[in-house]
């Protein structure tokens, strides 16, 4: 299966446990990995073959900069399952979640969730 990157999509979100996190909120990024069959569209150049790069990042920005949830993991199901509503062409998605600063002791660059889905699922 052919594939498509988004990496390192920067957002503003609300999500967390703790009540600053969702009236603070913090940065976000989100990287997705996209399977699709992508020979057509190479061989026609024809967008309507593949996956718009830009609706993607407007559907990713839509759901992280959205509503607060508390967990990470359901921001990623979220855009997962919406991600194959919206492309059609989408067989499988590798979502990654990255949050920048969380508010838990110790020293972290970042935690992140990361979950794979796929249509046949």
């Amino acid at each position: 299966m052919d594939k498509i990157y988004l990496n390192s999509m920067k957002f503003y979100g609300y999500h967390g446990l703790f009540p600053e996190e969702n009236k603070l909120g913090q940065h976000f990024t989100v990287d997705l990995q996209l399977e699709a069959e992508l020979k057509e569209a190479a061989a026609t150049d024809d967008m309507t073959k593949s996956i718009d790069y830009g609706a993607v990042h407007e559907v990713t920005k839509k759901i992280v900069e959205g509503p607060a949830r508390n967990l990470v993991e359901t921001v990623a199901e979220e855009l997962a399952e919406t991600l194959f509503k919206e492309f059609a062409l989408l067989e499988g998605c590798l979502v990654r979640v990255n949050k920048l600063h969380p508010p838990i002791p110790g020293h972290y660059d970042s935690v992140s969730v990361e979950i794979y889905r796929s249509r046949s699922e």
